[in-house]
């Protein structure tokens, strides 16, 4: 079998379900990420690989983990069929790793034929995955380590060659142009947001922290991210750095249990930047409990404006701190689901998600009704 046919298969013919067939019988850990089975009578959904042996006639097929979270069913704990999503192949580990060993080394198509990758692979793998193309990637990697070594007290000089840039005009040309300050005002400030891009069940995500909290999570397919990081930049005043952080670590974790429904509220500080009423409507939203929706004409009145409708709307819509500050528990009056930035889609996703979770860790408080299921 094939499991490289079977995903770029783009139809579900009857070669494609007898392949899903035989790997589902033979436990072909292969297959693993290229599709998922779903047991209806449990409600879990799992790997090809998994151990548990479910009757066949209690099967059924997925392309994707987004795709059973939709249909409502939730990860398995035994094979956590989530972490495939999204993990990286063995050459891609090993790229990564050598740019993060040598951050200076400017690969050049002849250095990936060698290695047996091709240079359209590395382009499209980190363009789907991160947003950049390979080539952008390196450049972003060598700008954020040069950024840490100004800040741990290395001159500028030291810190541009290091990082690979042959003259120092040409690294501060490309940290201004990239972080929006020269190397010497970053070193200064004293103060930064890292940011890191991670992939998920619903699609690749930006977060980004400074010391004190959490000040950005949002998608990078959003049309308004640009504009987003741009705002940001101008609120903090301060570089965006590519690189990690203690409070990104805690929050990377946080999400994975929240989407395999065993976390029903964050605890990761946040630190929306926004007007005095959009921080009032953001914290609002933020006690709305997971597995509970409200409309947006209910949050104008918690919040003391009920004739406000339109500028709540506009205030989530502005939210850069998405799933943490959930602004996708707000629906129409009529039960609708609309006006997310991230996609209808990911909104019902979310949902049904929040609602199963909330059902099974009896979150929903006695006496008030679940809400209806997202349309």
């Amino acid at each position: 079998m094939n499991p490289m046919k079977l995903a770029s298969d783009s139809t579900d013919s009857a070669e494609t379900a007898g392949m899903m067939e035989q790997a589902f019988a033979d436990r072909d850990g292969s297959y693993d990420g290229v599709f998922f089975f779903a047991v209806k009578t449990t409600g879990i959904f799992c790997r090809p690989s998994c151990p548990s042996r479910p009757k066949r006639e209690n099967v059924e097929f997925f392309r994707s983990s987004t795709e059973c979270l939709i249909a409502g069913y939730r990860p398995c704990k035994r094979c956590q069929p989530l972490d495939t999503h999204g993990s990286p192949q063995p050459w891609v580990t090993e790229l990564i790793k050598r740019i993060q060993t040598n951050p200076s080394i400017r690969l050049k198509s002849s250095d990936l034929l060698a290695s047996g990758v091709t240079p359209e692979r590395a382009r499209r793998w980190f363009r789907d995955h991160t947003g950049l193309t390979f080539a952008e990637w390196c450049r972003c990697h060598r700008l954020a380590c040069a950024f840490t070594r100004i800040q741990a007290g290395d001159s500028l000089d030291d810190a541009g060659f290091e990082a690979g840039f042959e003259s120092t005009s040409g690294f501060r040309t490309a940290f201004a142009k990239k972080y929006g300050t020269a190397p010497g005002e970053a070193r200064h400030s004293g103060r930064c947001v890292k940011v890191a891009i991670w992939d998920s069940p619903i699609g690749p995500l930006i977060a980004g922290a400074h010391d004190e909290a959490i000040c950005l999570l949002d998608y990078i397919d959003r049309r308004t991210l640009s504009a987003g990081l741009e705002s940001l930049h101008r609120k903090f005043r301060c570089a965006l750095v590519p690189g990690t952080h203690p409070l990104l670590e805690r929050l990377q974790l946080e999400l994975t249990e929240y989407f395999e429904g065993r976390l029903a509220g964050f605890t990761v500080p946040v630190a929306p930047e926004g007007t005095s009423f959009q921080r009032k409507v953001w914290h609002e939203l933020r006690r709305i409990p997971s597995g509970r929706t409200i409309s947006y004409d209910d949050l104008a009145t918690r919040i003391g404006q009920p004739s406000a409708i339109r500028a709540v709307a506009r205030a989530n819509a502005t939210n850069q701190i998405c799933i943490l500050i959930p602004c996708h528990r707000v629906i129409g009056k009529d039960g609708a689901l609309s006006g997310y930035g991230g996609g209808v889609w990911r909104k019902r996703l979310l949902l049904r998600l929040e609602q199963s979770s909330a059902a099974e860790l009896h979150d929903i408080p006695m006496g008030t009704t679940p809400p209806t299921s997202p349309r």
